[in-house]
């Protein structure tokens, strides 16, 4: 089963949901228009916020398109963790002339999700995607009964079969080489990185373990990565970074130009920036502040709000989250229209080259 059988898309290409602002209106709008699958993130807004991009989206494209939650965190926090990294970071508030939160951030945070749902049962769009966590099965069949395709992240085979039991009709296998957030459903700092597959070996697992529709994500940055992971058995591949140095990316262009920056050689999996594994071009705040970021999210990402801001108004690329997959040297700023050309072209010749192969090997 794939994307296009699903009719959600022409091509079996998904621009991921990027949250932070990359994933905005014109680039989403761009990518469908194209025949690709372009995503809103609902993460980081307000539901109000959410629905006006929303309106947005549908103002700029009548192709469908999707919009990914944040399920609500309920793991427990350390207080004094959070407030001993609030001291880690008092140079940098220093350095950039601000004040790091005061609020009480402490706590569980759902982001919303519940208002982002009912907005969405009451004003369905065609596909919903879920990160953090997997909804509960009532949920996925509301959406489902409003007409909603529903795809939920997992990064693991137990994850995938929590979906499928759930009553997902899809399910998005994160490979570890996948920039951004890991989107496991429980964060547990014991196996931080050690235990996620890359992704060709994650989609061949649960395509053995779970009938539903894979969508592969992951450092997808070429059409022939895409031809790879369709033959693995995946109904589609999900490019972020690939997409974020478009023009339509409400990227801050800092962060568009690091990707390709020699200066930048590596990514990572870190805390730093928000309490909870994401991957990053390692600058000097990984460096510096990794080692001691607790497990705290969403409460680490509310505390170093002001600090990333003001670096990237200070156009400080050493001091900003970066995120990026493994392939970040792979990124074409090209807008977001071509970039999708690109790929169906390079996904068609490389389809063609191992049909040629396999003729070969049959004659």
């Amino acid at each position: 089963m794939s994307t296009a059988a699903n009719g959600l898309s022409p091509h079996p290409i998904v621009q991921a949901p990027m949250a932070g602002g990359a994933s905005c209106p014109p680039l989403v709008a761009a990518v469908c228009e194209a025949g690709a699958l372009g995503f809103l993130a609902g993460g980081y807004k307000t539901a109000d916020g959410m629905y006006q991009e929303i309106k947005q989206v549908r103002a700029l494209t009548r192709h469908r398109f999707g919009v990914n939650l944040f399920m609500p965190q309920t793991g427990y926090v350390d207080p004094a963790a959070v407030e001993a990294y609030r001291g880690q970071l008092a140079g940098e508030a220093s350095w950039y002339e601000i004040s790091l939160a005061e609020e009480d951030i402490i706590g569980t945070s759902d982001d919303g999700y519940d208002a982002k749902l009912a907005i969405l049962l009451e004003d369905p769009v065609p596909v919903v995607s879920f990160t953090f966590g997997c909804p509960a099965p009532a949920a996925l069949a509301a959406l489902r009964k409003a007409g909603t395709y529903t795809v939920v992240t997992a990064t693991s085979v137990e994850e995938a079969r929590s979906a499928q039991q759930a009553g997902a009709d899809a399910v998005c296998v994160q490979g570890v080489e996948a920039g951004g957030h890991q989107g496991t459903h429980r964060d547990d700092p014991q196996v931080d990185g050690t235990a996620a597959h890359g992704l060709l070996t994650l989609v061949a697992q649960v395509r053995e373990a779970v009938a539903l529709p894979i969508i592969a994500a992951g450092g997808v940055m070429r059409g022939a990565q895409i031809a790879a992971l369709l033959a693995a058995g995946a109904a589609a591949a999900q490019l972020g970074t690939a997409f974020l140095v478009c023009p339509e990316s409400g990227a801050d262009p800092v962060h568009k130009k690091a990707l390709t920056d020699p200066l930048f050689v590596r990514t990572e999996l870190t805390r730093a920036f928000s309490g909870r594994p994401a991957r990053g071009l390692v600058n000097r705040f990984v460096r510096e502040h990794g080692p001691y970021a607790p497990a705290a999210y969403p409460q680490v990402h509310h505390l170093t709000s002001g600090l990333r801001k003001a670096a990237a108004a200070a156009g400080d690329a050493q001091g900003m989250a970066l995120w990026a997959g493994q392939g970040h040297r792979l990124a074409r700023a090209l807008p977001a229209a071509q970039l999708v050309e690109v790929l169906a072209a390079e996904l068609a010749q490389a389809q063609q080259m191992l049909k040629e192969m396999q003729m070969r090997s049959a004659s």
